[in-house]
C-alpha cells in the first residue's frame, strides 16, 4: 500500500491494513474466495476502501442479517457469485430459566470471551424481550454448545436455530448534527451525551468507554468515520460523518445516538 493511503488511517490500524492486504493478495493469487473472522463497521470501511482501489478482487460482507454490526468479510475474484452460505454462519439461541433469571448483553459477551473465544469469533448478540441469540462462526458452534454451559451462576444451553429465525432487535438510533473542537474521544462523548468535557474525560480515563468493542482510556484518542462507541450507563454513539469546519473553527459531525 502506498504511504499516501496509509496516512489516512490511524497508526493503530496498521496491523489490520496489513491483514487486508494479505487477504487481497491471497484472493488474487490463489483465484479463490477468502473468508475472514468477524470485523466491526470501521474495519469493514477500511477493507472496502482498499478493495475499491483495484479491479481484480471484490468484497462482500454478511453477519447473519442485513443490519448486523459485526460481519464476516469475503474477498473474491470476479467470477465468483457469493451466497449467504459462503459466510459459514450459525445462529445459537440461549435456553435459560427466564422466570428466575434476567440476562444482560454484557453477561453474554463476557461469558463468550471468558470461554476462550476472541471477539472476532462471533458476531452480534441479539435480544428480543427475553430471547437472546448470538451469531457465530459455523465451525465454532459445536464448541460453544459443548463448553459454554453457564452465564454467571445460571445453567444455560446454546441451541442452534435457523438463520431465518434471527430476532429483529429494534434499536432507535437518533441522528444528531453537532460540532466539536476535534475528533478526540472525550470531545465526541461530551457532544453525544451533552456531558461536560471534564466528565467525558474522566469516563474515558476510568475505562468506561469502548471504541469498536475495545476499551480505550486515552481521552485524546482520535476517532474516525464509522467508529462505534459504547459508554457505560449512557449508551452508544456512531460517528456517521465528518464535515468541514465552520466559521468558529468547529468541526461539523453527524452522530447517531442510542441512550441506555
Amino acid at each position: 500500500m502506498t504511504g499516501d493511503l496509509r496516512q489516512h488511517f490511524r497508526p493503530d490500524e496498521g496491523p489490520f491494513l496489513d491483514q487486508v492486504e494479505d487477504w487481497l493478495a491471497q484472493a488474487q493469487n490463489e483465484y479463490r474466495p477468502v473468508l475472514t473472522d468477524f470485523v466491526n463497521p470501521r474495519q469493514r470501511y477500511i477493507a472496502a476502501t482498499l478493495v475499491n482501489r483495484q479491479d481484480e478482487v471484490k468484497l462482500a460482507h454478511f453477519g447473519g442479517y442485513p443490519q448486523a454490526e459485526m460481519q464476516r468479510l469475503l474477498f473474491y475474484p470476479s467470477y465468483f457469485q457469493p451466497q449467504a452460505t459462503d459466510f459459514s454462519l450459525a445462529l445459537l439461541e440461549i435456553d435459560y430459566p427466564t422466570k428466575f433469571l434476567t440476562l444482560h448483553h454484557r453477561q453474554v459477551l463476557g461469558t463468550l470471551i471468558g470461554s476462550g473465544l476472541t471477539r472476532a469469533a462471533f458476531g452480534d448478540i441479539l435480544r428480543e424481550e427475553l430471547r437472546f441469540q448470538v451469531v457465530v462462526k459455523l465451525e465454532l458452534a459445536s464448541y460453544i454448545q459443548r463448553e459454554v454451559t453457564r452465564v454467571g451462576k445460571a445453567k444455560v444451553k446454546f441451541k442452534p436455530v435457523d438463520l431465518a429465525e434471527v430476532v429483529h432487535t429494534a434499536v432507535d438510533w437518533e441522528e444528531l448534527a453537532t460540532t466539536v473542537a476535534g475528533l478526540r474521544l472525550d470531545a465526541v462523548v461530551a457532544a453525544g451525551f451533552n456531558y461536560s468535557r471534564n466528565r467525558a474525560k474522566q469516563l474515558v480515563e476510568h475505562g468506561q468507554v469502548r471504541v469498536n468493542w475495545a476499551t480505550i482510556d486515552r481521552p485524546d484518542y482520535e476517532l474516525a468515520v464509522h467508529d462505534l462507541l459504547s459508554v457505560r450507563h449512557a449508551g452508544r454513539i456512531k460517528l456517521v460523518a465528518v464535515g468541514d469546519r465552520n466559521r468558529k473553527d468547529k468541526l461539523r459531525v453527524q452522530l447517531a445516538i442510542v441512550n441506555a
